[in-house]
């Protein structure tokens, strides 16, 4: 390691090549998923390498490398630990995004019916829909680009979708 430290690139290089089945019997320990392991094991090299001025050649090599290694392994966990809430295998649902999606006619005749709607809203009403609500702009910036309050973009809005409501039958009783 004091040969590496010192920039003796084959010293440097044995020491890795010395260190790696360590690495990934630590890795292997902490870590059931093979390929997770090995990842755990090249982010540890790269920490190693990142890190190899700091290591006090007073001190034993083995600890440090274990060190740097169970922290990579905690950091992988953690990761994967975080998006596993998030992430949803692939495999599960290949079928369905195989699938080409078809529009029926009945699905056609509906998007003509509200295209025809909002197209005979006034035209302050069709800018608002279409900026708060199509767009999913903020209101301030929605406002700032119909040149409308946000009060008024507000009223607007509330007035474009009671009149589709209406037009469509789904009006709200309240």
């Amino acid at each position: 390691m004091v040969a590496a430290q010192a920039g003796d690139a084959r010293a440097y290089d044995q020491l890795l090549r010395d260190c790696l089945p360590l690495l990934r019997g630590v890795a292997r320990r902490r870590i059931a998923d093979a390929h997770e392991a090995e990842d755990a094991v090249q982010d540890t090299l790269l920490t190693i390498h990142r890190m190899l001025a700091t290591y006090d050649p007073g001190r034993p090599l083995r600890p440090w490398l274990i060190a740097i290694t169970e922290r990579r392994c905690i950091d992988r966990l953690r990761r994967r630990g975080r998006g596993a809430g998030r992430e949803t295998p692939i495999d599960d649902h290949a079928e369905t995004l195989a699938a080409p999606i078809t529009e029926t006619g009945e699905d056609r005749i509906a998007g003509r019916q509200l295209r025809e709607a909002v197209a005979e809203l006034p035209e302050s009403q069709r800018t608002a829909l279409r900026l708060a609500k199509l767009e999913d702009l903020p209101l301030a910036d929605a406002a700032a680009k119909s040149g409308l309050s946000v009060g008024a973009l507000k009223v607007a809005t509330h007035r474009a979708l009671k009149t589709l409501r209406r037009r469509f039958g789904a009006e709200d009783k309240s």
